[in-house]
């Protein structure tokens, strides 16, 4: 042990009393209002207490009940097969149970903000609030790029989160945490706001997390990330974690970005998101050396489709966008999701750099153009399937080359093949497809047998159907 450690534990009690008054001059003094104002030897003790009576009533712990296909080898699907080597009937479906946490954000309305990996596929939603009353949910949408979800409880005398304005979180700022970790109960943490603005995680499709150093674990999600005033600042999300436990690096949706979110599943049950024509890379120190330019950071344009948004508004191949609506572009994900975030109709402003000379173009967010294919059309087996290109709004736009399946009908044919909604076809019976174009143009037999090769998230997977 070094000396500066040893001499660590030999601290006065004046040290740790003159502490504590510093800690407790950072806090606001009503936050302590009701409290005993000294300890037995006259000095101010800080607590949260207070403050997280008013707040903890508006988490809610949320608990599913989900079933979930599982995909057998076609072999077990043979009775003769099954008869000569003696199978037992194979289960088709399982039961899954998940926890996680919600934040009531609305109370005369019942509307609870959470994460979309939490109730997703689920066929029963159960709301269990800080009283320990527990009450069936009604999904209202669901945005997986974003990872938000809105779900209501019809339920008199709720307590709901007031929300902060995101944009004013500062590195350093105290940050409470509140969920159900583990499935223990309702929980407390607490810590800084680490970090802001964080993207490229590859968590989410569209990102811009706060992170925090407030403990926050699996079950955690869904909850609540409070100021010490009370109001919400963020739905915490996920942990980077080699273990799987806290390590001191948590995120959460910024209460801006999942307030914007819920409003557009209020009004139109889904996020619409639109698009400027344009696709970017990031602006590495090689790309800036061969421009021969002194910035670090920024998204180069590589094309720009003709007669779209960014084409009217000007922006050309080889441009540097610096910022958008005042916002430093750090790289191409920052541009990819600014963008995907705006609602159709919203204007942004771009600083670009053209040539070593900045200017100032502005561009009106339009509505992707998108046509939509039923699988029906293709084969008996894919009736209940919507399928389209993957649209510039997609956080797999650029990044993957195939097919969208939209939606999947319960009890379809489709569905019963195995097919999810978000899974991407990328090719059929080895005939790689990437557009619906190309998919139109094969030539499939209505009844013949299909190999269908998947990406299903991080995974990939071959579904025969027969």
């Amino acid at each position: 042990m070094s000396l500066s450690v040893y001499r660590s534990f030999f601290v006065t009690n004046k040290f740790i009393s003159a502490c504590a008054v510093l800690f407790a001059m950072l806090i606001s003094a009503p936050l302590y209002a009701a409290l005993p104002p000294f300890d037995s030897q006259g000095q101010t003790l800080p607590t949260l207490a207070p403050m997280l009576e008013k707040v903890t009533p508006a988490v809610v712990n949320i608990s599913t009940t989900g079933r979930v296909r599982i995909q057998q080898n076609p072999l077990f699907s043979d009775p003769f097969f099954r008869h000569f080597f003696e199978t037992p009937n194979q289960p088709r479906e399982r039961i899954t149970q998940s926890l996680g946490s919600g934040v009531i954000v609305d109370a005369k309305k019942g509307y609870i903000l959470t994460n979309n990996h939490v109730i997703d596929k689920a066929d029963e939603i159960r709301v269990t609030l800080r009283n320990g009353e527990t009450h069936q949910a009604k999904l209202i949408g669901t945005d997986p790029d974003t990872d938000v979800a809105v779900i209501q409880i019809k339920v008199d005398n709720l307590t709901a989160i007031p929300l902060a304005d995101s944009t004013q979180v500062r590195v350093g700022d105290f940050g409470v945490a509140i969920g159900n970790p583990f499935g223990l109960g309702q929980t407390v943490t607490s810590g800084i706001i680490s970090a802001i603005g964080r993207s490229g995680l590859g968590i989410e499709g569209f990102e811009d997390f706060i992170q925090t150093d407030a403990s926050i674990n699996p079950g955690n999600s869904g909850g609540a990330l409070v100021n010490l005033r009370g109001e919400l600042i963020g739905i915490n999300t996920a942990i980077l974690s080699k273990s799987g436990g806290n390590v001191g690096i948590g995120f959460a949706i910024p209460v801006n970005m999942a307030n914007d979110i819920m409003q557009q599943l209020l009004s139109h049950g889904e996020v619409r998101r639109g698009q400027l024509g344009a696709q970017a890379q990031d602006l590495t120190p090689q790309l800036a050396k061969s421009f021969g330019l002194k910035y670090r950071r920024g998204a180069v344009i590589t094309q720009v489709e003709k007669g779209l948004a960014a084409d009217r508004a000007g922006l050309k191949a080889g441009d540097i966008v610096l910022e958008i609506n005042g916002k430093t572009v750090r790289d191409s994900n920052t541009l990819r999701n600014t963008i995907g975030l705006l609602q159709i109709g919203k204007t942004v402003t771009m600083k670009v750099l053209r040539d070593g000379k900045t200017q100032q173009l502005q561009a009106r967010v339009e509505e992707p153009s998108q046509t939509v294919l039923t699988g029906k059309r293709l084969h008996k087996h894919l009736d209940g399937a919507e399928l389209s290109d993957i649209s510039e709004g997609s956080r797999l736009y650029g990044r993957v080359q195939g097919i969208l399946i939209n939606k999947v009908e319960a009890s379809s044919p489709a569905a019963q093949a195995g097919l999810r909604a978000g899974d991407v076809l990328t090719s059929i019976n080895r005939r790689p497809v990437r557009s619906l174009q190309e998919l139109q143009q094969l030539s499939i037999e209505h009844n013949q047998s299909l190999l269908l090769n998947i990406l299903r998230g991080n995974t990939a997977l071959f579904l025969y159907i027969q």
